[in-house]
């Protein structure tokens, strides 16, 4: 196969809230938002993200978008045998400024063919993994956990424990504790903080103040927010807000 084939590129503007509905591709696909945060969504988890990543979404796997702030959207395809990872689940990456610039200029501007594939060459042998757990949110299976963690998505700020969820849903806290360390790989404290540190993501990009992210998110405080928003991605939210915006 050769790896300096780009199937196809595209730049797509999202307004806020915007959804692609479920699909999936034959090709693989690199999705980098320039502005704006992009919720991907598969069976098997979510992945919130933010400028200055991108992810790849292997070919086949099944799919849905939603953009938060307004987004511009850019994908890359590249057939399905030209793959770097290998891997069967998404993978997040790191976009530098030449990695930022190579995949601008492969979706907005109109390259002679010999450019693209120079171009195509260049960002295949740039693409680098990054630690993605801050960024990705494991789907529980268990009817029980779907229920709970649905509930938790419509209000990250609710404050019942995992035992009056459990009333809630017919299971004691010990079997809600074992299935969400068997099916997430997180215990559910660690699980809810992921949740609410996504869902600030999302607020700050489509421009809500910090304060009202920090309540909004289930924090006492903007401060106890800030600090947790630093400690998980590196910036403070006020300055992730700057870079989210247009």
């Amino acid at each position: 196969m050769n790896r300096h084939l780009l199937a196809g590129s595209e730049l797509r503007r999202l307004t806020d809230r915007e959804r692609i509905d479920w699909h999936h591709h034959t090709d693989h696909q690199l999705i980098y938002p320039g502005t704006g945060v992009l919720r991907v969504v598969t069976q098997v988890g979510s992945w919130v993200v933010p400028p200055l990543r991108a992810v790849w979404l292997p070919a086949g796997v099944a799919h849905a978008h939603q953009a938060h702030g307004p987004t511009h959207m850019h994908a890359l395809t590249f057939p399905a045998g030209d793959d770097p990872f290998g891997s069967p689940d998404p993978t997040v990456i790191a976009v530098p400024a030449l990695l930022r610039e190579i995949i601008r200029a492969l979706t907005t501007t109109s390259l002679a063919a010999a450019d693209r594939r120079d171009l195509t060459a260049v960002l295949l042998r740039s693409l680098r993994p990054v630690p993605e757990l801050r960024l990705c949110l494991p789907q529980p299976r268990d009817d029980r956990l779907v229920a709970l963690t649905a509930a938790l998505a419509a209000d990250p700020a609710d404050p019942r424990t995992l035992a009056e969820f459990g009333v809630t849903v017919g299971a004691s806290e010990r079997t809600l504790s074992r299935l969400f360390r068997d099916q997430t790989g997180m215990t559910f404290p660690q699980w809810r903080a992921q949740l609410r540190l996504h869902h600030g993501l999302t607020l700050l990009a489509a421009g809500e103040p910090v304060a009202a992210v920090a309540f909004a998110c289930g924090y006492s405080n903007p401060s106890a927010f800030t600090a947790a928003f630093r400690d998980a991605f590196g910036v403070t939210p006020a300055r992730y807000a700057r870079e989210a915006r247009p």
